[in-house]
């Protein structure tokens, strides 16, 4: 399979081609992108959807296991069939456990908290884990977090996979006096080195990594 490192460094350590890899610890050393693990599944015979995570352990897996496809995990099915895509909804309406945010649900909170409405991951997650809450509760919690906006200190938590941006804040908040293009510099060095897990952190290290 030709999934190659990306760039060259001074370290003399860069991330081997997946042909070259042998063994899932050997493959979780190293950060992918998702395209090149989609494509790695797809060269593999392996299902090529889902998470990021979800495609890293079904190539792990695969790589111990004689290219075989990882179990599935069984996931309860939702008690609810209440149909979020078409059903009217209301203030009092119930969250249920098969809660969906597509455009009904959107359109309704944005009738009831105007246009600057917005889904974001902060807001989704309270949804989820609180079946048996209201609609009127999510309004509620929504506007709850917007305001959290005008406190100076806050800053909204970054998903496990956006390794990058939480790079970044981390390299800034280290080192106030340097640029966005200082710490994409170093980013761009630390991810062709191996990693724990595949997770690129950013450490006071770093700086010393190649500044050419």
């Amino acid at each position: 399979m030709k999934v190659t490192g990306n760039e060259n460094n001074s370290h003399g350590m860069n991330r081997p081609g997946f042909s070259e890899i042998e063994t899932g610890a050997e493959f979780n050393q190293w950060y992918w992108l998702k395209d090149e693990l989609i494509e790695i599944c797809k060269q593999a015979n392996l299902p090529y959807h889902g998470g990021k995570f979800e495609l890293r352990d079904r190539i792990i897996y695969a790589l111990d296991n004689e290219g075989r496809l990882k179990p599935n995990s069984k996931k309860g099915k939702p008690k609810s069939s209440f149909n979020w895509a078409k059903s009217s909804l209301a203030l009092d309406t119930l969250i249920t456990d098969n809660v969906s945010f597509g455009p009904n649900f959107r359109n309704f909170m944005k009738s009831e908290i105007g246009n600057n409405f917005s889904c974001h991951s902060d807001f989704m997650a309270w949804v989820k884990s609180n079946p048996g809450k209201t609609l009127r509760d999510a309004v509620l919690k929504w506007q709850e977090m917007e305001n959290r906006k005008n406190d100076p200190d806050f800053r909204r938590d970054i998903a496990a996979h956006n390794m990058l941006n939480q790079y970044v804040r981390d390299f800034l908040d280290d080192n106030p006096d340097m640029s966005f293009k200082d710490a994409l510099h170093h980013w761009k060095i630390k991810k062709q080195m191996p990693t724990e897990n595949g997770f690129v952190k950013y450490t006071k290290a770093d700086l010393k990594l190649s500044t050419k």
